[in-house]
């Protein structure tokens, strides 16, 4: 069986990793457009993009593996289309590659403002290793750089630009930083983060133009004030990469479509990563997952799959982010409209919120509580319906409650079990 894989970042050099792993010995081949070897993301908005991180420490395994493992790298190619029925994927340079099961792990690009403005010259966005050194040049003592968007990506260039003695402005559109999923009160708190160390914020922020000057970008705002900037990062979202799934015929929608296996709408061709759209398991519908966590451990259980082990894939998501020396941590699937309640105190740097909905623990934002996040994650996972009230309590270890919850909720679903087979027995 001949497995060719799209997409050389975490989701599709995890799966083809697996696929050996799990005892595949069928030719591999990885496709990326990317010319670098498979690389982490998340150091380049911090250590790497901070200079203290060698280029080296950013790769996601050894040079030398995908040789040792037998795996065909084919760096800086674009795949430009699929033959569902011929089993056949072409490139742009003209090769045409045979396939029995196909991997699409092609992940996403940043989302941009106008074209116009992205054009300029110190305009930038960050999601490749490539895209590190230019916006890198540009930190020096002194200079001012404006960051559009206050998300995780966001605020992590925003605090390793600080760190470098760099001016920080950030330009958020919403009322607070993340207010998709935090309370106002809360992501006020994440905003004081940037505040208490000198960064400027500006909430319910309009762009209405940029303008190149000598040296940088002058921003005009819909409020009238002007921002000269030496270099401006947008940073506001991502778009998964669905065209070549789209022109295929395979289904899509924000995303491409997979099952809880990870199989696609076409025989033969499966999805992973951040460009998967997939069934959420814990409170139905549908939703993609852009953390770095995510696209790792799905593709490889969807590598187990394509082997025939049939495991569902569903996962409690979870990020993480490191801002100041604080890290921030999310799981589950936390809305600004939730019940929030809280553990710890709100005014130190080190507490954990969970946000309940109808009754149902559904997920945890956390400063600097990684212990207490795990076994509210697990929570989440296997035993949602628990008290906020015994959530907050101080005295309770999450660790334990979580373990005792847990084993409680397995006894009882064995007790219905063996009693539902006692009723069948006796029916009979």
């Amino acid at each position: 069986m001949k497995v060719v894989i799209v997409g050389t970042g975490v989701a599709g050099a995890s799966a083809a990793i697996a696929l050996r792993n799990e005892g595949h010995r069928g030719p591999i081949t990885l496709i990326g457009s990317d010319p670098e070897d498979p690389y982490r993301r998340p150091p380049l908005s911090k250590d790497f993009l901070g200079g203290t991180m060698p280029v080296e420490r950013t790769r996601l395994k050894p040079p030398t593996i995908w040789a040792e493992k037998e795996i065909e790298l084919i760096k800086g190619a674009n795949a430009e289309s699929i033959d569902v029925g011929g089993k056949t994927i072409h490139l742009d340079s003209g090769q045409v590659l045979q396939y029995d099961q196909l991997l699409l792990a092609t992940g996403g690009r940043p989302k941009v403002l106008k074209s116009e403005f992205m054009d300029m010259t110190h305009v930038y966005t960050l999601r490749h290793l490539r895209d590190v050194a230019p916006l890198r040049n540009e930190l020096n003592a002194g200079s001012h750089l404006v960051v559009v968007g206050a998300g995780l990506i966001g605020s992590e260039v925003a605090a390793t630009a600080k760190g470098l003695g760099v001016k920080v402005t950030i330009l958020e559109a919403a009322s607070a930083p993340i207010a998709r999923l935090m309370p106002a009160w809360l992501g006020e708190k994440v905003a004081s983060l940037h505040k208490d160390m000198g960064v400027k914020m500006v909430m319910n922020a309009r762009i209405e133009s940029f303008n190149q000057y000598e040296g940088g970008v002058r921003i005009s705002m819909a409020s009238g004030n002007r921002i000269d900037a030496n270099a401006v990062l947008v940073a506001i979202g991502m778009t998964p990469n669905i065209e070549l799934a789209a022109n295929a015929e395979i289904e899509v929608a924000d995303g491409i479509v997979v099952d809880a296996y990870g199989r696609t709408s076409q025989d033969s061709v499966w999805a992973a990563g951040d460009v998967a759209n997939m069934e959420n398991g814990f409170l139905g519908g549908r939703y993609r997952i852009e953390h770095w966590t995510n696209a790792q451990d799905h593709g490889v259980a969807v590598a187990k799959n394509i082997l025939g082990q049939n495991a569902p894939y569903n996962p409690v998501p979870w990020c993480w982010s490191d801002q100041y020396g604080v890290s921030l941590q999310i799981c589950g699937w936390p809305d600004a409209s939730d019940d929030v309640g809280v553990r710890g105190d709100i005014n130190s740097n080190s507490f954990l919120t969970f946000f309940h909905r109808k009754g149902r623990l559904v997920g945890s934002i956390a400063f600097s509580k990684p212990k207490e996040l795990r076994a509210i994650r697990e929570l989440i996972g296997k035993s949602p319906f628990i008290s906020p009230e015994l959530l907050s309590d101080p005295k309770v270890d999450l660790a334990e409650l979580a373990k005792s919850q847990i084993e409680a909720e397995q006894f009882e679903n064995k007790r219905n079990e063996t009693a539902a087979i006692k009723d069948l027995v006796r029916e009979r």
